[in-house]
């Protein structure tokens, strides 16, 4: 398989600049110009990202040009430029939109997106109008066409079981009680019989983000949610994933307020915030020994929002039976 070559800002620049000219080989439009400062030799261009070879740039101010790195990637890039056209219609909030795109190297997809402006996740905090946005989100994703979907590629993704992060979660977490960051006694809220309880309906499966982080949330200084970006990831499959994915991005409360809305039960809602609850001691585990990509501070962030105590656990024990869900 031949080796994808290393961008560098120069040939980033003169693609940018190539695509923007001829819109992609008639794949969209351009002006020339990507807003921001542009030289003789093209736009401005910078990793969104570090790394040794960064596949996502800034061009100027209005665009980010994404370089798939191999085939796989490719497919999945191609992929997600016909989903965002499938979804945008169901959601209140923007998709990235492709201005241009074409192949970077033989046989390896790029595209030059439009920016969403606004900040993310991680800078500013969702208000309550914002958790109105995520819940017609989440309402959107539901009427999605399972079978459109499918039909674009999109891969079906079976439930996890809630049962099996539940023991994996309690096997790290002596460790992280060893560092001084977790109780372990905080998962015996989450019993067996509870897990079992939680476990995901039949035929509940739909549309699901799966990557719903807080870098993937274009959230404005006001708190409203404007955007959401990461769309390669997307499953048909559980859609207490993205309640899982919220609550590590904007807090447990936050996401079940969202969900709630969005017309989800205590069900969904509660499988949700247990699975991100045992992904954040899990992830938690990984990065104390140095594993995985993200940074510790974050880590510790996530597990705090996945731990945020909510209103809906004042009135539902999980210890005790069916009677209480």
């Amino acid at each position: 398989m031949t080796q994808a070559p290393t961008p560098t800002a120069d040939t980033v620049r003169r693609l940018a600049r190539s695509l923007l000219k001829d819109g992609g080989g008639g794949k969209g439009g351009g002006s020339g110009r990507s807003g921001g400062v542009e030289s003789a030799a093209g736009p401005e261009v910078r990793p969104v990202a570090g790394g040794a070879e960064p596949a996502t740039w800034w061009v100027g101010t209005r665009h980010v040009l994404r370089l798939a790195p191999d085939r796989e990637t490719s497919t999945r890039h191609r992929r997600e430029l016909r989903l965002r056209e499938l979804v945008r219609p169901h959601v209140p909030v923007a998709l990235p939109s492709s201005a241009a795109h074409g192949e970077w190297a033989p046989g390896l997809f790029c595209t030059l997106d439009t920016r969403v402006p606004g900040g993310t996740g991680e800078e500013h905090a969702v208000s309550a109008v914002g958790e109105a946005d995520l819940a017609g989100l989440l309402t959107g994703l539901r009427e999605v066409p399972v079978r459109q979907a499918e039909t674009l590629g999109v891969p079906r993704k079976p439930p996890r079981s809630l049962e099996a992060l539940r023991r994996a979660a309690g096997q790290v977490a002596e460790r992280l009680a060893e560092a001084d960051e977790f109780d372990p006694a905080r998962l015996n809220q989450l019993t067996p019989s509870a897990a079992a309880q939680l476990a995901a309906q039949p035929g509940s499966a739909v549309l699901v983000h799966h990557a719903l982080t807080g870098g993937h949330l274009v959230v404005s200084a006001d708190g409203r949610v404007r955007g959401v970006l990461g769309w390669g990831a997307a499953v048909v499959g559980d859609p207490a994933e993205d309640i899982a994915g919220l609550a590590l991005a904007v807090g447990s409360p936050a996401a079940v307020r969202a969900a709630t809305l969005a017309g989800y039960g205590a069900r969904p809602c509660l499988r949700g915030l247990w699975l991100a609850r045992c992904d954040s001691v899990l992830a938690l585990a990984e990065g104390l020994v140095g594993r995985g990509a993200d940074p510790l501070p974050l880590l510790r962030t996530r597990l705090r929002r996945a731990w945020e105590p909510i209103l809906l656990e004042r009135v539902t024990d999980l210890g005790h039976g069916d009677d209480a869900l």
